[in-house]
């Protein structure tokens, strides 16, 4: 059984107290939402010039980490739109007609947001191709030599996708999005910008300097910088008088064992395996997932793009290896190791 780590960059589907939680403190404009400035400067253009013309917005795919915002983008857009939005995901888009009862219930200039979306299957893919850029859809009525195609005419949509993998998309997919957005980390300055106004909306008292430190565990990703201060925060109601404070700051991430830089004990665990079992030369993914006991995928999606990140692990042509800064944070050096 995985163990849930406080620093899991995904939202716990069957946590529906985090949902609840998470969606409180989403922002609902541009003025609320922290940090993705240059994004935030070339969606505002092309919304600004849609609602000139009277018309939906492009097809946008918004791609990068998880937890970075991409679903909150996405509800932002529909709001500096004035649009509603259907959202869904692409492993529960199952077959074709349950994407097709999905598009006959949208209105002219509604935002469908399909999260995850490179895990579409393929004959879903298929009836979206036209649905995006025809806005046609093309259904079959009936079953052997009586069936009979059908194209329905569809409202003025946009579809705005959502995925940590660009080169998971099919090329004829990727290429029917008008605007595609990479979001990056967030600056510590943003983060603990984030957590200042998490706690506002959570009413609770936080100090601005308890805020800068938990923004240096939060591994520059608001959805961690969220749930590390609703931990925090239960420690200070517990422990103390409800304040967090910089001494309640540093025990409660001590209990969560969160380091200076946001490691927890399964990063620093996959790091020092790799040390521990080939010093400085390069695993494969498959090596580094048989010696920590995770998917390679887990390892991926979740622990490889913080880490490379910082600069602790880099990538080569042979495989993945820890750096001198690495080592340095584990206190070991290379030439002890080698």
């Amino acid at each position: 059984m995985a163990i849930e780590r406080i620093i899991d960059t995904s939202l716990h589907a069957e946590d529906a107290d985090e949902r609840q939680i998470e969606s409180s403190l989403r922002p609902n404009s541009f003025s609320e939402y922290v940090g993705q400035d240059r994004l935030k400067k070339n969606l505002k253009l092309a919304i600004d010039a849609a609602k000139k013309r009277g018309e939906p917005i492009d097809h946008i795919l918004l791609y990068g980490p998880p937890g970075l915002g991409k679903t909150t983008m996405a509800t932002v857009i529909a709001n500096e739109m004035g649009a509603n939005i259907r959202i869904t995901a692409g492993p529960a888009i199952e077959r074709a007609g349950d994407l097709a009862s999905i598009l006959t219930n949208l209105n002219d200039g509604d935002i469908l947001f399909i999260d995850e979306i490179h895990r579409l299957g393929r004959t879903v893919e298929e009836v979206l191709y036209s649905a995006m850029e025809d806005f046609k859809l093309d259904i079959m009525i009936g079953k052997g030599p009586a069936a009979r195609s059908v194209r329905l005419d569809l409202p003025k949509f946009t579809v705005i996708g959502a995925t940590t993998k660009t080169g998971a998309l099919s090329a004829p997919l990727r290429d029917r999005f008008g605007l595609m957005h990479r979001l990056d980390f967030y600056t510590p300055d943003e983060i603990t910008r984030i957590i200042s106004r998490a706690a506002r909306i959570l009413s609770c008292d936080i100090q601005l300097e308890a805020a800068k430190i938990l923004s240096t565990r939060a591994r520059l990703t608001p959805r961690i910088a969220n749930r590390l201060l609703k931990r925090v925060r239960d420690y200070a109601d517990i422990n103390g008088d409800g304040i967090i404070d910089t001494e309640i700051t540093h025990a409660a991430l001590a209990l969560l064992e969160v380091d200076e830089v946001g490691l927890d004990p399964g990063d620093r665990n996959l790091l020092g395996s790799i040390i521990d079992n080939y010093g400085h030369n390069p695993v494969g993914l498959n090596t580094i997932a048989a010696l920590t006991g995770d998917e390679a995928t887990t390892i991926e999606d979740f622990y490889e793009p913080y880490l490379l990140q910082i600069g602790f692990i880099e990538r080569t042509p042979r495989g993945r290896r820890v750096t001198a800064k690495g080592y340095a944070h584990l206190g070991k050096t290379i030439s002890d190791i080698d």
